[in-house]
């Protein structure tokens, strides 16, 4: 797939990973809208505040996604949060509530923006192959090896993993392709709470290269699997080799 006059939904895209994935596929010469909770959209694209989990404010997003001059054509799923806690903790158990946030947000989130983007663009014109979108969602390697406090957003990010095969196999007959790319530790806003020093600790732990990965290298990654049709149905560790200790 072509990026040119093509039109992207990305959601979480006012920063860090889904921002770099806009700000590259603008510059390829598509159109972009960004979904976010607040922020802003890349000079060029096209900013809806959306909460994922909200069916009418991600229908509205979807459907200003469609009045663009290009077919939405694609999503890529960057929206999350992440909220580390202990099962059993001194003062008491996991909360009940943060748990089933987590998966809202990052699990049913996903699949909430998945569903009615897809709707739409099964009416596509077929391209090349016969291919009328694209899917590219973000899980995480904590899915795989995820650390002590991690419960619910390893589950969440598994959630998304799991889905990923049936989904690509169900939407084929409508020429969608669906994928996932699983980060590492990447300088995200999330580790500018950090100092410096912690930030290199934690991109010392990757094997190589020795440092956290850049968002741009996801862009690219999410850039190529757009390209890329035999790109379906996978998910891609793209980590640097790092498996996560317990802690």
């Amino acid at each position: 797939m072509e990026f040119l006059d093509r039109t992207f939904l990305i959601t979480g895209g006012a920063s860090g990973l889904g921002r770099a994935t806009a700000t590259e596929m603008l510059g390829r010469g598509a159109h972009v809208v960004v979904a976010d909770l607040k922020g802003d959209a890349p000079d060029g694209g096209t900013f809806v505040a959306t909460d994922v989990t909200d069916d009418t404010q991600v229908r509205a997003a979807v459907t200003i996604a469609t009045e663009q001059s290009g077919p939405l054509s694609g999503v890529i799923n960057c929206a999350g949060i992440s909220v580390p806690r202990k099962v059993l903790r001194g003062d008491g158990p996991h909360e009940q509530d943060l748990f089933l946030k987590t998966l809202a947000v990052n699990l049913g989130g996903t699949f909430n923006v998945i569903r009615l983007a897809a709707d739409v663009m099964r009416g596509n014109d077929p391209g090349p192959g016969g291919e009328r979108g694209v899917i590219v969602n973000t899980a995480s390697v904590a899915a795989f090896d995820g650390q002590i406090g991690q419960a619910a957003y390893s589950a969440s990010k598994a959630g998304i993993v799991g889905m990923t095969l049936p989904l690509a196999r169900e939407l084929a007959r409508y020429g969608i392709r669906v994928a996932t790319i699983a980060p590492g530790i990447f300088h995200t806003p999330i580790l500018d709470v950090l100092s410096e020093q912690a930030r290199e600790s934690l991109g010392a732990q990757v094997p190589f290269p020795p440092r956290l990965g850049d968002p741009s290298e996801y862009a690219a990654l999410a850039c190529h699997i757009v390209e890329n049709q035999m790109l379906n149905g996978e998910v891609i560790r793209l980590d640097g080799a790092i498996r996560m200790a317990p802690r």
